[in-house]
């Protein structure tokens, strides 16, 4: 009995010393000594942590540096493009549109390097596409260094006009760009559909219905900036309908104010049946005239270039008429642009 009792207390005790001691050296952790013991195991990790964030300032400074130098080749190049080069493709023409290089300034008024590129492309467009004309032959270089020209021109002549309106006061509405080409599409001068009209603006122009807005926009607003400074012309035309109100005969009337030399010893006739489609008369002038009775006279109608008074002689039976007008020409734009180029001189950036 004593010897199990022995053997017993001998396993009990090889239990007890094979139970896990903690070393000496184990740190102890008191209240006292836990900051500095946070301190230390973080001052070892700070090794691992500090070069992953020199290599993210690295990398920074590489993407940094690259985007700054793409920029300056981008820039680089499309200033060499458009002002050395005269470039006129449309990736440089997509930048035009974002990055508002000028190509001239007139006045003070600088003008967008988009506006020449817009003008030009379309002439371009037209005579490659329609007139199947090589511009890289010598012919066609000479015909592109004219359009060029022309181009440049016109927009900086357009922004004049810009600065005209401004002073007169003169706007265009949305409405007006869409009833013009509105009154366009029943004459049947843009396709029969809204399918023939795009493809009409496509094929002929390359233009989008929204660029054919922008270029009745700037038309409508000529014509408006030089109706409002051409006073006289107003006052010619209202008192030759103050004639025709008052019982003048319409020949005599047209043979005292009419501008028309072609149609004056004729008493305004046109020479020709007119019909809703016909193209020989502007748009507005067809469309008022067809509004009239046979034998009813029009008030003053502004066709843009010039005040009109409309007679309908007489409606035949295929829906044709026979007419006449008395016609006050609008002095020339160019007039009143070139008296503003005298007071702030244009300064073109290419040649």
């Amino acid at each position: 009995m004593n010897r199990k009792l022995r053997k017993l207390h001998k396993y009990a005790k090889q239990k007890v010393d094979k139970t896990p001691v903690e070393p000496s050296d184990a740190p102890r952790i008191t209240n006292d000594n836990v900051s500095a013991h946070r301190e230390e195991v973080l001052s070892s990790a700070r090794k691992y942590i500090y070069p992953l964030q020199h290599s993210k300032h690295r990398i920074v400074v590489i993407t940094t540096t690259l985007i700054i130098a793409a920029f300056v080749f981008f820039m680089g190049y499309s200033v060499v493009s458009l002002y050395r080069l005269d470039g006129t493709n449309s990736f440089l023409y997509r930048v035009s549109q974002v990055i508002p290089f000028p190509v001239a300034k007139a006045g003070s008024h600088y003008v967008s390097y988009e506006n020449y590129l817009f003008e030009l492309r379309h002439y371009m467009y037209f005579y490659e596409n329609q007139q199947k004309l090589d511009f890289k032959t010598l012919a066609g270089k000479q015909q592109l260094a004219d359009y060029k020209k022309r181009a440049l021109d016109k927009v900086i002549n357009d922004a004049y006009i810009k600065q005209l309106a401004s002073q007169h006061k003169v706007t265009v509405s949305n409405q007006e760009v869409s009833d013009e080409i509105t009154i366009l599409r029943r004459q049947n001068r843009l396709g029969g559909s809204e399918q023939a009209y795009i493809d009409a603006l496509r094929q002929n122009f390359g233009w989008s219905t929204d660029d054919f807005r922008r270029v009745i926009k700037q038309q409508l607003l000529e014509q408006k900036v030089v109706s409002a400074m051409d006073q006289n012309t107003h006052k010619r035309a209202e008192a030759a309908l103050a004639e025709l109100k008052g019982g003048a005969d319409f020949n005599a009337v047209v043979a005292k104010y009419s501008d028309d030399a072609a149609s004056k010893a004729s008493g305004g006739d046109f020479g020709f049946v007119v019909d809703p489609a016909n193209r020989d008369l502007s748009p507005i002038t067809t469309d008022a005239l067809f509004k009239l009775k046979p034998g009813q006279v029009s008030d003053i109608i502004n066709t843009g270039y010039s005040l009109q008074i409309l007679k309908n002689i007489e409606t035949s039976g295929d829906g044709k008429i026979k007419g006449a007008h008395i016609d006050f020409n609008f002095q020339p734009i160019a007039g009143y642009i070139n008296d503003l180029k005298e007071k702030h001189p244009a300064h073109a950036y290419i040649n």
